[in-house]
């Protein structure tokens, strides 16, 4: 319903009298451009890490005691973490129905992946300690490792859709398949956003636990680094090289900086600096492709005239100037809520810290 509602609206802020100028974007669709970029680097980065997690859980994890360490790393914040996602899509929906109904409709098949796979994952961690089984809870974990590795496949290709282009006609519509949009730059996408969770998460594992988890974390994730974020800088060059301008390169030098000198870090055991420098090479990212994407919001690989801009798919200067004041009381709440999360449970854990299995006595 609401990719339909969306679509309707799309249709009269995409019509335009042939020949006529190019509108150009208000303020308040910059700034709310600039907010939609900022919601996904909140998503990479939080989500990011706890990706990793599940995506470690089998090899991190050598019994289930360790495995329990794991999963409690994440488990006070990783449903706060896909929020951001929640919000992201919904701010573009109401900033920019244009571009929500392009992108989404464009791109079931991974959003379907996604959603499948973070409902399992979600399933998983509540449900894998309510039964005393070894083979129940082996189950539950393969659930998690799938529904950590999907997502961050899936979220890596919807954003390399959306910055490198899909095969769009006049009317904002994908032409071809469901298929039509893959291709090799789009696949780099999703594995740029996999490798960095991975590399994320190990350091965030290495960050929040002791002993012998903590060690084996950062040893894997100074061998898997040089390789697994590849992907991520390979794709900052590519849309770089295609769409970027002279100070796009700015961020693009951040990247490589940051990661090389998180990596030094990590190597010092300096873990609270490697986490801390992995969240500049994500905003870093985020920075070089949205500016890259910038005034487009989706460029059109059938012909750059058909690309959908900001101005072209931005709601009308009073929806925008509403979400403002509700984003500017409603988002200082939700990250000191946030933040305090964190606080709380900053402190690290390991295997003492985790209590026996308790089996309810038989009536």
């Amino acid at each position: 319903m609401l990719l339909h509602t969306a679509g309707a609206a799309a249709q009269s802020v995409l019509a335009a009298p042939a020949g006529a100028a190019p509108a150009q974007p208000g303020g308040l669709a910059v700034f709310w451009f600039c907010v939609i970029a900022v919601l996904w680097l909140g998503y990479l980065f939080l989500e990011g890490f706890d990706f990793g997690v599940g995506m470690l859980l089998p090899v991190l994890g050598r019994d289930e005691t360790e495995r329990r360490v794991l999963v409690n790393t994440i488990g006070p914040v990783w449903d706060g973490n896909e929020v951001w996602l929640i919000v992201a899509a919904g701010a573009t929906f109401a900033a920019f129905p244009g571009w929500y109904a392009s992108l989404f409709s464009s791109a079931y098949l991974p959003l379907v992946v996604l959603l499948v796979a973070l409902i399992g994952r979600g399933v998983a961690f509540e449900y894998r300690g309510k039964v005393d089984s070894a083979r129940w809870r082996r189950v539950w974990d393969r659930v998690i490792v799938f529904g950590s590795w999907a997502p961050a496949l899936s979220v890596g290709l919807l954003l390399s859709w959306n910055v490198l282009g899909l095969p769009l006609d006049a009317n904002g519509d994908r032409v071809g398949s469901a298929f039509a949009a893959f291709s090799w730059p789009t696949l780099l996408g999703a594995l740029a956003v996999a490798g960095f969770a991975l590399v994320h998460g190990a350091v965030f594992v290495a960050l929040k636990t002791e002993g012998p988890i903590r060690d084996r974390a950062r040893t894997l994730a100074l061998t898997v680094a040089p390789v697994a974020l590849l992907p991520l800088v390979g794709l900052v060059l590519l849309v770089q090289t295609r769409a970027g301008s002279l100070w796009t390169w700015v961020p693009v030098v951040v990247v490589l900086a940051a990661a090389a000198a998180g990596l030094v870090r990590l190597a010092a055991g300096r873990e609270g600096q490697a986490f801390a420098l992995l969240g500049v090479v994500v905003a870093a990212a985020v920075v070089a492709l949205f500016g890259a994407l910038y005034p487009n919001t989706i460029p059109s690989t059938v012909d750059p005239a058909f690309s959908l801009t900001v101005a072209d798919t931005a709601s009308s200067p009073y929806t925008l100037s509403v979400m403002t004041w509700v984003a500017a009381f409603g988002t200082p709440a939700v990250l000191v809520y946030q933040g305090w999360t964190y606080w709380v449970f900053r402190r690290r854990i390991g295997t003492r810290h985790i209590p026996a299995v308790h089996v309810p006595a038989a009536p």
